[in-house]
């Protein structure tokens, strides 16, 4: 079981703004998945991968991937208080599901 989180590199975003980011889409895909797989993924110790990629469509794209899979995942948009405008889309979480499903969709990506 395996969940990667993709940032947005293009953004420039601080150090804390992107950990923030981060956990936004970490949580949020863990919610959007069912409770067998939230099990099982706790169970398993929640490994975790942060990836990178630039644009939103890029973003989006692989929100489409996760989706054929039926993977969880959320696409985070950012409030737009501190570094951002309202509503820049900064990460995506794919998973928590099985390490090849979520492969399969971020497997090309490098790490942030």
């Amino acid at each position: 079981m395996k969940q990667a989180i993709v940032a947005r590199a293009d953004l420039g975003l601080g150090a804390g703004k992107l950990a923030a980011q981060v956990a936004h889409a970490s949580l949020s895909a863990y919610e959007d998945a069912d409770s067998r797989t939230r099990r099982e993924w706790k169970g398993s110790g929640q490994t975790k991968v942060v990836l990178s990629a630039d644009g939103e469509d890029a973003l989006f794209g692989l929100a489409d991937g996760a989706e054929r899979r039926g993977l969880p995942n959320a696409v985070v948009r950012d409030a737009g208080r501190t570094e951002v405008d309202p509503g820049t889309v900064t990460a995506l979480a794919v998973g928590p599901g099985p390490e090849t499903d979520v492969d399969a969709v971020t497997g090309d990506l490098s790490l942030y």
